[in-house]
């Protein structure tokens, strides 16, 4: 059953009306937020460009909250993608929104770290809050005149939207590179490989030093399952099989009697 997301039980709460259309063309919704008069638009994780008519209808323009440092990674999944990719830090960008893919000009930017721990859940929950905080500031900057929009600069890439079949593994690349994988790929859509061919997603791993067999187990024992790859080692610490729970590695090798020399990715 679909459930209101927070922000639309607190608009409720806070006697805000709250407009859901299916199209953001639609006659009426345009009809209805035009007599709105609102001076400012706020857009915040929507993944549709805006029509010119709403791009133009705020005197004070529309503004986007991102989840990188643009010009990088534009797109979907930014955040995802930055992980991925084995990015040190990422940030927040607002910007003044236009008819491109997140190609407006730039009003305030902020960077965060990115830890050895993050997954894509744990940095979207930081980025949230550094988004909330530096839209404020935004805003407030907006009406004092102390935020002047200015244009990107540097090398833009791009982040497409993430698929389910993404989270496919890749054994041969190395140990570092699964790693950050991985934790991107948490929690949605999850690496995931086949080990006769059952399903297995694989949550969180360390990269270990040392040679194998991409794919291979080289470890099935003492609590520790490791595999080979195109380059080091991998530890699975935690995985999920098909319709089961989470699990830490000894469950997992005590199950299915596991024994080294089996390999991941025989679907």
């Amino acid at each position: 059953m679909l459930a209101p997301p927070p922000v639309k039980k607190l608009a409720i709460d806070k006697g805000i009306k709250v407009l859901q259309p299916k199209n953001v063309k639609d006659d009426n919704f345009l009809t209805e937020l035009s007599a709105m008069k609102p001076d400012l638009i706020v857009v915040v994780a929507y993944g549709k460009i805006l029509p010119e008519y709403i791009l133009e209808l705020p005197p004070l323009k529309c503004i986007n909250v991102h989840a990188s440092l643009l010009p990088k990674y534009r797109g979907a999944s930014p955040i995802a993608r930055s992980i991925i990719n084995g990015e040190k830090k990422t940030g927040i960008t607002t910007m003044l929104m236009d008819e491109g893919l997140d190609t407006g000009d730039i009003l305030l930017q902020e960077e965060i770290e990115i830890s050895g721990e993050d997954t894509t859940d744990s940095l979207s929950k930081k980025l949230s809050e550094l988004g909330a905080s530096l839209l404020i500031k935004t805003i407030r900057g907006i009406r004092d005149g102390s935020v002047k929009p200015k244009p990107q600069t540097g090398e833009a890439s791009y982040a497409p939207i993430l698929k389910k079949e993404d989270g496919r593994i890749d054994w041969s690349k190395s140990a570092s590179e699964l790693f950050n994988f991985i934790r991107g790929m948490h929690p949605w859509p999850c690496a995931y490989c086949y080990l006769n061919k059952e399903r297995i997603k694989i949550i969180k791993v360390k990269a270990l030093d040392g040679s194998g067999k991409a794919g291979k187990i080289e470890k099935a024992g003492n609590g520790e399952l490791i595999v080979g790859t195109g380059k080091g080692l991998l530890s699975i610490v935690e995985l999920q099989p098909e319709g089961k729970k989470s699990m830490s590695a000894l469950p997992f090798i005590q199950g299915r009697h596991l024994k080294e020399g089996l390999f991941f990715d025989e679907s």
